[in-house]
């Protein structure tokens, strides 16, 4: 996995084979990069590097009043964020103003 030196974000492949940062366009290399082998029992236990959006789960609303704003929506998420003998951490973030906070339940 290659950053982005310009603004830290991680590169992605672009479509002619180089890498390319979504955040501020920056690109490298542009010859096809070929893609490791795998096989068998390996190539389901792969794991996938999520995205931000993609990173949460199922979000719903939720009656909780903004430290920030003061509006009285919000979505909520959880995550595991510790080890797993720890309780998972709730985020929420409102719908008006988008600020986001968490809760250490």
């Amino acid at each position: 996995m290659r950053f982005c030196p310009k603004c830290d974000a991680r590169l992605r492949s672009g479509a002619e084979g180089g890498l390319t940062c979504q955040r501020c366009g920056h690109s490298e290399g542009g010859g096809k990069a070929k893609a490791p082998k795998r096989a068998g029992p390996e190539a389901a236990r792969a794991f996938k590097v999520l995205d931000e959006s993609e990173a949460r789960g199922p979000e719903s609303t939720i009656e909780k009043e903004c430290e920030k704003c003061g509006n009285g929506e919000a979505i909520w998420w959880m995550l595991q964020t510790r080890s797993a003998d720890e309780p998972t951490t709730q985020f929420y973030r409102c719908t008006k103003c988008s600020h986001t906070w968490r809760d250490y339940s």
